[in-house]
């Protein structure tokens, strides 16, 4: 979209017979390349829903705020007319062709011929350049006849030469041919009006007058009046202008003012007397001065259709711009009114303005400006002291007299003055200059230089006079508080407040006196003076309404309002109006968005109807009355639904049907499913308050995907994708800069679940899956058992394993054992063997004594008899065989029950040869030779029937385990 926001106010008389406002409307332009349609636009309606339609050279152009759309004819002719009926049907006259567009069940419009209807004799028409619909009847005027078509059926009527004109005025269908003005009553055309004029001219437009009385304006020859029984000249200083320029339509605007579109002459706004109150051209912002429609839509704004483009005029918006200068186009830093004079100081000097009288809204105001004498270069104020003006100026300060100024001293700079009493007349003014303050004296009706005021050096834009104290901000230290001297000649006592006095910073504060209170704007919100403490705290009354934010200027109204600007954003905190259970209202003003001056920002609330706002370019002006007037109820239309899948596909075409008509809410009914491969939706959404499209934002929900709306933005579409299957609703609402809000509208839709989403193929996967379950389960299963098996015999074998072990080590633990005792038994044996020899030895020593003393003592005897019962004892060997047979599991005892036949030294020689011992260790535990072991041993086989080839140590152990 191309903006171009009124752009130039025009100084002269235009043609030398009017004299615009000093404000003007914003007008924006829409260029063929952002509609995307042919360049010249006929004619022009708008539906109940707020759409605009276009008579476009390629079809039928629409707009809805937001986005444009193209509707061609079936043979791509130019469309010249086009006209709503109350069912929501939009006609159109075309090249040879006229039937209506209307929605198809997804909302898309439609169009359907009624050519057929024509009688076959006049179906070959040549353009159709009017269209009124009369309640049932709708009417299309070409050159050459008329079609009126009422219940299905076309009737024509021709012409006396050719149809030049067809309108509507009040309930009553008017037209021209050459018998004059004609009315359609009862079916038939009368003529109403007849004057010579009507033979070489031709009416554009028809408009209610007065109460009996028409204004018709004529291509040529300008207004004229009818009535019932007269026509005449409506003379005024236009006609000249009207007659150049010619008149190819008008509309009424107000109860006194007509929008008068010419041929090459741009935009006409006229009163009753025919005399020119507005002119819009391309010098005001107009895309060209050619024009091929005018429209005034139900908020009454002006929509102007070109030769090549279209144009948007704000026509009753509450904002307006002034340009004191349309050459230099400068910025503006400062406005004041003083005796009914405004005067703007710019970057380029001082301009003045003698109101006119009669309108409470200044910038209806038509004189043109003047530029104050010496006042070249920049001025960055103006201040009303005693009745007169001071300009604070980067040479001087000066003060305004008529239509000139003079110096009160000529340097340094200037920034601002500031008077240092409350009372009329003020004595002492000072002022904040380059270098400083410089004390001025009001005497005998004259501004008097009384030099600068010793103490202070620095550079002071802002600056208030509040309880004998002057406090100025600097932007880079601080707050300094000032006292002054009685003569005020000096600075007598100086204090810089900083972080140290309770500032967020030094630095970007500006001093303001709100409330009878001194605030400062500060980076972190607002802060106020606190007398007791000495320091500076955030303001109990201003904080809650303004937040922590960063505000660069702030200023009270004479209402207590207070107007701010933070980050180039225009706001007011309005205390007469509440909102949100709060006692004021917080307004924004998002049209004027970058448009200030940064760094001298200046607000000028002369009255609630006169607001002056600094700019870039000119100076704003806002009617703020009539702004929160224009409180208009708000709409949301919901353009397009697109599906994307292979092929993109309109859903939705932003009509809904019901009950066989247009509505403004979906069929509950006609609820679209779509399948799974349609399951991305692309939403876009506007709202139809033109001269608003800044201040609208919207809000969006789909309702069973999203949980909750979402934030507010200016963005006017929305995409999803990849949507699960399942019922949708997709809701949105708008609301404006003032916090209302519209009614939702909603667009349900369902998207139906693929092929392998239906409860079939779920049941299938069902069955499958629990036949995988179970199949798993019993695989498992099986598993589990064929472990358990193989677990259960590496457990038996393990558990053999471990018997073989424990057998093992056992009898591992029994041989040792066994071993052990067979030592044991043989160490005792060895004994008692040696026990035998000792004893044999003994006596065989004592026998010499026996031989040498034939009669021996009775001790002798007595020795020799024990010496012979140890030797027949047999109490070892018993011993002996019962530990050797606790060790070898009774083996002498079953030997001896096997052979009774063995001897007691037969089992001797058979429990050492269980013992494992050799023929000598055998020959000295039995007291005999090896050879005689080896008898033993002979005698001991024939005695057991044992042959020499069998092992006795083996056959002994045979025989002895049974």
């Amino acid at each position: 979209m191309r903006y171009i926001a009124i752009l130039i106010v025009s100084f002269a008389f235009f043609d030398v017979y009017a004299q615009n406002p000093i404000g003007f409307p914003k007008i924006i332009t829409y260029g063929n390349l952002e509609y995307r349609g042919g360049t010249q636009n006929w004619d022009i309606d708008q539906d109940e829903n707020g759409i605009l339609y276009f008579a476009n050279n390629e079809g039928l152009l629409t707009f809805d705020g937001r986005h444009w759309k193209l509707y061609s004819l079936p043979h791509r002719t130019i469309v010249r007319s086009v006209k709503i009926d109350r069912a929501g049907k939009i006609y159109v006259g075309a090249q040879d062709e006229i039937g209506f567009f209307y929605p198809e069940k997804n909302g898309t419009l439609k169009f359907n011929s009624l050519k057929n209807l024509i009688p076959e004799r006049d179906r070959q028409f040549s353009d159709i350049w009017d269209i009124f619909v009369l309640k049932n009847d709708v009417f299309f005027r070409a050159n050459d006849r008329i079609f009126h078509l009422r219940d299905g059926v076309m009737r024509v009527y021709r012409p006396e030469g050719q149809w030049e004109f067809m309108g509507r005025s009040g309930g009553r269908l008017i037209a021209q041919d050459l018998r004059g003005i004609m009315a359609f009553q009862h079916g038939v055309w009368q003529v109403i009006a007849r004057d010579r004029v009507l033979e070489k001219d031709h009416v554009t437009s028809v408009m209610e007058y007065g109460r009996d009385t028409l204004l018709v304006t004529t291509l040529k020859n300008g207004l004229y009046l009818m009535g019932n029984d007269f026509f005449t000249r409506q003379e005024g200083a236009s006609d000249p202008l009207f007659r150049k320029h010619r008149i190819y339509s008008a509309v009424r605007v107000s109860k006194d003012w007509f929008a008068v579109a010419s041929y090459s002459g741009g935009c006409y706004i006229i009163n009753k007397n025919g005399e020119i109150q507005q002119h819009f051209s391309s010098a005001e912002g107009l895309y060209m001065n050619n024009l091929r429609s005018i429209f005034m839509d139900r908020n009454r704004n002006l929509w102007l259709g070109l030769d090549d483009g279209i144009n948007f005029i704000a026509f009753n918006n509450a904002i307006k711009y002034i340009y004191p200068d349309k050459e230099k186009q400068t910025s503006s830093y400062s406005a004041i009114i003083n005796n009914k004079t405004l005067y703007i100081g710019t970057s380029n000097g001082i301009y003045s303005n003698l109101l006119t009288a009669g309108n409470p809204d200044l910038s209806y105001s038509k004189r043109a400006f003047k530029e104050i004498k010496n006042t070249s270069g920049q001025v960055w104020s103006l201040r009303e002291i005693n009745n007169r003006v001071l300009a604070g100026h980067e040479d001087a300060a000066l003060v305004i007299s008529g239509d000139e100024a003079s110096a009160i001293y000529s340097q340094p700079g200037t920034w601002l003055f500031e008077p240092l009493s409350l009372f009329y007349p003020v004595k002492d003014i000072i002022a904040g200059t380059y270098n400083g303050l410089q004390l001025i004296e009001f005497n005998k009706g004259a501004f008097l230089d009384r030099g600068p005021v010793q103490g202070i050096s620095e550079t002071l834009r802002f600056l208030l006079y509040d309880n004998n104290s002057v406090w100025a901000s600097h932007p880079y230290r601080g707050i300094y508080r000032f006292r002054l001297s009685a003569d005020h000649r000096k600075i007598i006592d100086k204090k810089l407040y900083t972080e140290q006095n309770g500032l967020p910073s030094s630095l970007g504060n500006y001093i303001a006196k709100i409330k009878n209170r001194i605030v400062i704007a500060t980076q972190k919100g607002i802060y106020e003076f606190d007398e007791r403490s000495d320091r500076f705290v955030p303001s109990v009354f201003l904080n809650p309404i303004l937040k922590n934010r960063v505000y660069h200027y702030l200023k009270e109204d004479g209402d207590g309002n207070i107007w701010f600007i933070s980050y180039k954003k225009v706001g007011v905190v309005d205390f007469r109006s509440s909102a949100d259970n709060k006692k004021y209202s917080i307004v924004y003003f998002p049209e004027l968005n970058s448009q200030v001056v940064a760094g001298f920002e200046n607000i000028y609330p002369y009255n609630n109807e006169n607001v002056f706002i600094g700019s870039t370019k000119g100076l704003i002006h806002i009617n703020y009355k009539k702004y929160l007037k224009n409180l208009r109820a708000l709409d949301v239309i919901l353009s397009s639904v697109k599906a994307s899948g292979k092929n993109d596909s309109i859903i939705h075409g932003g009509y809904f049907l019901r009950d066989g008509g247009i509505s403004k809410v979906q069929d509950g009914n006609n609820v679209i499913s779509l399948s799974k491969e349609y399951n991305s939706l692309h939403f876009e959404y506007s709202s139809s308050l033109y001269e608003q499209q800044h201040n609208i934002e919207f809000s969006y929900q789909l309702v069973g995907f999203d949980s909750h709306w979402s934030d507010w933005s200016g963005k006017s579409e929305k995409d999803y994708t990849n949507l699960p299957h399942g019922d949708y609703t997709f809701r949105v609402k708008s609301r404006n800069n003032l916090g209302n809000e519209s009614a939702s509208v909603s667009f349900s839709f369902v998207i139906k679940p693929a092929w392998y989403e239906t409860f079939w193929i779920y049941l299938l996967c069902l069955i499958c899956l629990v036949g995988f379950v179970v199949f798993l389960t019993g695989r498992q299963k099986k598993k589990y058992l064929k472990e358990q098996e193989y677990f259960r015999s590496q457990y038996l074998l393990e558990i053999e394993h471990n018997e073989k072990e424990i057998v093992k080590l056992q009898n591992e633990k029994l041989e040792a054992e066994v071993n052990f005792k067979n030592k044991e038994l043989a160490t005792t044996s060895m004994h008692l063997a040696q026990k035998g020899q000792l004893l044999s030895k003994i006596k065989e020593e004592l026998q010499p004594l026996l031989k040498l003393d034939p009669a021996p003592s009775d001790e002798l005897k007595k020795v020799f008899r024990l010496l012979n019962e140890a030797e027949r004892s047999d109490s070892e060997w018993e011993q002996f065989a019962v530990h050797f047979d606790h060790v070898h599991s009774n083996f002498l005892k079953k030997l001896k029950e096997r052979f009774p036949a063995l001897s007691s030294n037969d089992l001797k020689l058979c429990a050492y040869l269980k013992m494992n011992l050799t023929s000598k260790e055998i020959a000295q535990l039995m007291s005999i030779t090896i050879r005689g072991v080896e008898v033993s041993r002979y005698r001991l086989r024939k005695k057991l029937q044992v042959s020499s080839d069998t092992n006795l140590f083996d056959y002994l152990l045979q025989v002895t385990e049974h």
